[in-house]
């Protein structure tokens, strides 16, 4: 079809644009969980940005992880799964540490977004507080899928971890060493 009124033609790009919902996480290390909530949403038919927070931090106990090392993971297992690319942006975002102020800092880094989905009470307070609809996931067994729980079975020398996140991320793990900074970093903690 040709568009030959200019006036019509973004109201019709408008139209053709799915939905688009924001996700926001860590992602120290991406798991399993992470992966089950992104395609319920791509299974929902909505387009995704994948909002990594505190994306600044990095080779601490809680975030051994740079942000981008895990766009790198994310990226690569959202290719492994065939999940479209072009339906999602993976944007790092950095904490601000002022949380009224949050979802206007979240807005100068990523994509307009229609909805929010989080895990987090906090994240989604916010979200509401901001007068931005929040949609929900099932979520896979918590305790198991759990960032946390996942390096401490890396740093106590489990290799059960390896079943809790995509192949992907082991890869990428093993091949750069990451499980092993996890390891480095123990129960270091950081001035702030």
């Amino acid at each position: 079809m040709l568009v030959k009124n200019p006036y019509l033609l973004p109201i019709l790009l408008t139209w053709a644009i799915a939905m688009r919902s924001i996700f926001i996480g860590r992602f120290q290390p991406f798991h399993l969980g992470h992966l089950h909530t992104i395609k319920q949403i791509i299974d929902k038919g909505e387009s995704l940005i994948i909002a990594i927070g505190s994306s600044q931090h990095s080779h601490t106990p809680n975030n051994p992880f740079t942000g981008g090392e895990r766009v790198m993971m994310i990226k690569r297992v959202l290719m492994d799964e065939n999940i479209p690319l072009e339906r999602v942006d993976i944007v790092p975002i950095s904490d601000i540490n002022i949380n009224p102020l949050w979802i206007a800092h979240l807005k100068t880094y990523v994509p307009y977004f229609d909805k929010a989905y989080s895990h987090n009470t906090l994240v989604q307070r916010l979200f509401r507080d901001a007068g931005i609809k929040l949609d929900e996931t099932a979520l896979l067994e918590r305790t198991s899928y759990s960032a946390n729980h996942i390096r401490d079975l890396i740093r106590w020398g489990n290799d059960e971890w390896k079943t809790l996140v995509p192949p992907a991320v082991v890869e990428i793990m093993e091949e750069y060493e990451l499980d092993q900074r996890i390891r480095d970093v123990g129960n270091n903690t950081t001035k702030r």
